[in-house]
């Protein structure tokens, strides 16, 4: 037993190493790939995560585009890190209004021409402690799935050719995985579907996440094989981690110099409204993987869902 636990944490001290090394892969000067006209655009950006990535992207030297649902609200942050002296302009959107999203692009394309990084952040979550309600959960799949997949399928023809290649990076959660030991599909037929990249498809993702809302609405879903953690929540990122599969498989066959990379992370529980404030990592610690992803070199990483520690998993 013993010798099980010094290789284990042998393991653990590997991959710290891996971490602290690949920490300093994006930010070397010579490897650096972006400019202040390199252009990257934030949603759910007003507060938490989101700001907090836009505000790490920023200070990187890029053009980050800060978005809000609420105008206002937008303007009050972006104000706070344009005073900071960092390059970032602001635009409403509402991940759930087709018409306010088509607005956006068509504000992209007129003021920038195009982008090159999309952060998907907007989300939204309405369990906390030992809550488990679905009383939300159509606006939860919705916003935090539905809305992921708009601004995918709105932003790729916007993305920009480069070397480099352009970058969707999603927040999601562990809470989504497939394979998590707790928190997972106890249906083993429906696991491997989602698993299997051969066969996996869109129309097999909607359909799961609509047979969970449906059983919600026929008050059947406790019965469902759904994971037993923020049900609404955790089917809303497994979603969005298989959708990130299934896209980073499709845009891996784009030619050279017309690349996009798609990936996801989980934050961690991070000290946010979301989480009620209760979470144990700061937004910044948070956001560091995800900017990491954003910023990673040409190295072919896609399809991939990262942990807070950059591990990749699944």
């Amino acid at each position: 037993m013993t010798g099980k636990h010094e290789k284990a944490k042998e393991r653990r001290e590997k991959r710290l190493q891996e971490i602290s090394l690949l920490r300093t892969i994006p930010y070397s000067d010579h490897q650096r790939w972006w400019s202040p006209e390199t252009i990257a655009v934030v949603t759910g950006a007003n507060r938490g995560i989101g700001f907090e990535m836009a505000r790490q992207l920023a200070a990187q030297g890029l053009t980050v585009i800060l978005t809000s649902r609420d105008t206002s609200v937008g303007l009050e942050a972006a104000k706070v890190l344009q005073e900071g002296g960092l390059n970032v302009d602001v635009h409403q959107l509402d991940v759930l209004d087709s018409s306010s999203i088509q607005e956006f692009c068509d504000w992209i394309r007129e003021r920038y021409g195009g982008i090159d990084i999309l952060v998907n952040n907007a989300g939204v979550n309405y369990n906390l402690g030992s809550d488990n309600s679905v009383e939300f959960a159509k606006e939860v799949i919705q916003t935090n799935y539905y809305g992921t997949k708009a601004m995918i399928k709105a932003m790729i023809p916007l993305m920009r050719p480069s070397a480099a290649g352009a970058r969707i990076v999603s927040v999601s959660s562990r809470l989504g995985r497939l394979n998590g030991r707790r928190n997972r599909l106890r249906d083993l037929t429906l696991r491997e579907q989602l698993g299997d990249l051969d066969d996996l498809s869109e129309e097999v993702i909607d359909r799961t996440v609509n047979t969970f809302l449906q059983q919600v609405e026929d008050g059947t879903w406790q019965s469902g094989g759904w994971p037993q953690t923020y049900t609404d929540y955790s089917m809303s990122k497994l979603a969005v981690n298989a959708y990130t599969r299934l896209m980073g498989k499709i845009l891996s066959d784009r030619p050279d110099g017309e690349k996009i990379y798609i990936n996801c992370f989980c934050p961690g529980w991070v000290k946010t409204a979301m989480t009620g404030w209760a979470g144990n990592i700061s937004a910044e610690d948070g956001a560091d993987t995800g900017v990491w992803l954003a910023l990673l070199p040409d190295q072919a990483i896609t399809g991939k869902f990262f942990g807070e520690r950059r591990e990749i998993s699944f």
